[in-house]
């Protein structure tokens, strides 16, 4: 009687094997067809790209809402045209300023850059209580371009300058390169305010924004170092914030995200969400806003160039 099982067991393995192979194809090709119905996005694990915004942080610190990009002391431009290229100005220009935004905006205008920081005091430098914010502001710019030339004459900058062939009118020129500095203070209700020296003075610029419309005075220089052509202009720009701003808890807000409140001119960053929220226009340009007018920029470069050929056509 046992052996007469023996086909019926063999019958009922075979059955089984059967039933498990079928279902694993059935499996197998429900994965296939549903592959190409995901997203390739979900797929590769790709995600949106961050967005920059307005604000007048001219920090070296970033906002944990922006790429993180502030090492890049040499930086390739964009696609974008180097404005510098067909006014026959030296590339790369050197950068003064140690600024996120700043790079951020000339990467935008596709200008090559190569940063270059010689730090001075500031607070040394001009009168805050009686002095015009762009008086200040373009100041402060030629002294850090005065100190920096005198750096890059005295050879203490070599090992940072860019190796490259200089198209000089003059041989002997060594130093074939375009600097670019610039500074930038807020002003509200008269008083120029710059980077807070503690959270309660940060809180204080912000509770005033509410009711007195703050503004962004910037200065740009650019100098020639082998000609020692200069040119300088500054730019205004005024943000308009809601009268129910809550400074103290935005600023507290702002200090739990580890943002650099105390490094920014004005106590705060209008690029970050945060802030955004509270503000209702900007009277000018969002990049005048972050401390680089891309405007500002253009015409003294065209100046610029406008001066070198002068000297060079003098020499001929």
């Amino acid at each position: 009687q046992r052996l007469g099982n023996i086909p019926i067991l063999l019958l009922l393995l075979l059955l089984i094997i059967i039933s498990t192979t079928l279902l694993n194809s059935v499996n197998a090709r429900g994965l296939a067809f549903s592959l190409p119905r995901r997203s390739p996005f979900r797929r590769r694990g790709r995600r949106p790209a961050p967005v920059f915004a307005v604000g007048f942080s001219t920090s070296s610190s970033t906002s944990s809402n922006m790429a993180k990009d502030d090492d890049d002391d040499a930086t390739k431009p964009t696609t974008t045209t180097n404005p510098m290229i067909p006014l026959g100005l030296p590339t790369p220009l050197l950068l003064g300023s140690a600024s996120f935004t700043r790079k951020l905006i000339l990467k935008e205008m596709g200008v090559e850059f190569v940063k270059l920081v010689r730090p001075i005091d500031e607070k040394a430098i001009g009168d805050r209580d009686s002095e015009e914010p762009s008086a200040l502001v373009s100041r402060l710019g030629h002294a850090k371009m005065d100190h920096l030339v005198q750096e890059i004459q005295s050879g203490r900058c070599d090992d940072e300058l860019p190796n490259k062939e200089r198209s000089c009118s003059d041989e002997n020129d060594k130093y074939n390169y375009v600097v670019l500095t610039a500074d930038q203070v807020v002003t509200c209700d008269g008083q120029i305010l710059e980077k807070p020296e503690s959270l309660s003075e940060a809180r204080d610029f912000v509770s005033r924004y509410g009711t007195h419309a703050p503004s962004t005075v910037g200065s740009v220089v650019l100098h020639h170092v082998a000609t020692g052509r200069r040119v300088s202009g500054t730019d205004t720009a005024t943000i308009q914030f809601r009268s129910d701003t809550p400074a103290a808890t935005l600023v507290d807000r702002l200090v739990e995200r580890n943002e650099p409140v105390l490094s920014c001119a004005g106590g705060l960053m209008v690029e970050h969400p945060l802030v955004k929220q509270y503000i209702t226009g900007i009277d000018g340009t969002e990049d005048s806003v972050m401390g680089l007018s891309k405007e500002l920029v253009l015409k003294l470069l065209n100046e610029l160039a406008d001066q070198i050929r002068a000297a060079n056509n003098k020499k001929e």
